[in-house]
């Protein structure tokens, strides 16, 4: 059983950075588009970024565009999203998930079309 397990999360100010990490274990995702999504109190669950399985192909929300930036290790089997200028609206629970099609540079945006998903890790901006 596949399991994705982000890591980064925490409290930081307004204009500070973080990394934010997720390790897929239990199965390879390396061939899978894998993206980022948030999900903030009372608010439905948003898309921040995604990348393919390459690494050659990006998305972005476009609150995030020139602020945050996703990457990937395909021989660590870990996408990163490095999180810069970070305001206290972007304060949410962060996800990490991977889709189930092999080898494709199309990078899907939307949640229905990711198939698995991390726990979550909490991102807190202060003001």
């Amino acid at each position: 059983q596949v399991q994705l397990v982000e890591s980064g999360g925490g409290l930081v100010q307004a204009g500070g950075s973080l990394r934010l990490s997720c390790a897929a274990s239990g199965r390879t995702l390396r061939s899978h588009a894998k993206g980022w999504f948030r999900q903030a109190p009372g608010k439905e669950r948003e898309f921040v970024a995604a990348i393919s399985w390459s690494g050659g192909s990006t998305r972005y929300a476009d609150s995030m565009k020139g602020r945050f930036t996703i990457s990937r290790d395909n021989a660590k089997d870990t996408v990163y999203l490095q999180m810069n200028s970070l305001e206290p609206e972007d304060t949410a629970v962060y996800y990490c998930a991977a889709d189930s099609v092999l080898l494709s540079e199309v990078v899907p945006t939307r949640a229905s079309q990711y198939d698995y998903w991390g726990q979550g890790t909490q991102v807190t901006v202060s003001s």
